[in-house]
């Protein structure tokens, strides 16, 4: 058990979004500003465009180009391997996505290894050959959204390979059996995902939800392990609460960070 604290990494699921023009980002910001003024507020993303495909090496390029040094991408595994090959890549795409994720260096975070719903137990054999061949210098996190994998056999894999049992407070598996296994880390590294019971919410210009009771619950869950792992990884998604930039804002200070008023982000641009 480490003495010291986990690094506390909170951002949000995605940067481009029109309607994060003036609550988030500066009054006419263009798209692709986002990014950069994203970095100026958070430390880490979660990049959804990479589950429907490998991007180009200039797109992980220009990522790094308009980061800070200190910035994580955490990546999703693309969707071809994950629900159309279900974990059985006969066609080498995740060699090929694993040497562009490289790319990135000291700034990539966790690959999310997001499964299908209906990706059940009887796909064991498919989930041990992939863990089992998941390179060591890559570090890799396994959502699951069946609740039959929930056993204390795919707890003990995934912590046999380091790999990361994703927490999700979503619609698939009831968040107490989540926060239940929040106690129990696979890994060196916590990844945590708040996604909201459904997709109902489509303004995200603004939060419409209060998710207080859901917060203080995971902030708890957070506070009880951060002596037990290196990193904790949490994005917020836009259906959360309708806007999840500032709900990621009180979740940064609920864990004793600083946030960024946005208020603030068109003057540190003149900074640059």
């Amino acid at each position: 058990m480490s003495s010291e604290k986990a690094r506390i990494h909170v951002g949000t699921q995605g940067w481009n979004y029109d309607a994060w023009v003036g609550p988030f980002y500066p009054p006419y910001t263009r798209p692709v500003d986002f990014l950069s003024m994203y970095s100026r507020a958070f430390s880490t993303v979660e990049v959804d465009s990479t589950f429907y495909g490998v991007p180009a090496a200039t797109t992980f390029q220009s990522w790094i180009d308009r980061t800070p040094d200190d910035f994580v991408f955490s990546l999703k595994l693309p969707q071809e391997i994950t629900h159309e090959q279900r974990l059985r890549d006969s066609l080498g795409i995740s060699e090929q996505f694993y040497e562009r994720a490289r790319q990135l260096g000291a700034k990539l975070g966790p690959i999310l290894v997001q499964l299908a719903p209906d990706f059940d137990p009887s796909e064991l054999p498919a989930l041990v050959d992939f863990a089992g061949k998941a390179p060591k210098d890559l570090r890799f996190t396994i959502e699951f959204r069946h609740r039959g994998w929930m056993t204390e056999g795919v707890v003990a894999l995934l912590r046999d390979r380091n790999i990361g049992l994703t927490l999700v407070d979503g619609r698939w598996i009831p968040r107490r059996i989540m926060l239940s296994l929040a106690k129990r880390p696979t890994a060196d590294f916590v990844y945590i995902r708040w996604m909201g019971p459904n997709r109902d919410l489509v303004d995200y210009s603004r939060v419409q939800v209060d998710r207080t009771r859901e917060i203080d619950a995971w902030i708890e869950a957070i506070e009880e392990i951060r002596g037990r792992v290196s990193d904790v990884y949490g994005y917020v998604a836009n259906h959360f609460t309708g806007h999840s930039p500032a709900t990621a804002r009180e979740i940064q200070q609920r864990l004793g960070l600083e946030p960024v008023d946005p208020d603030k982000l068109g003057d540190q641009l003149t900074l640059f």
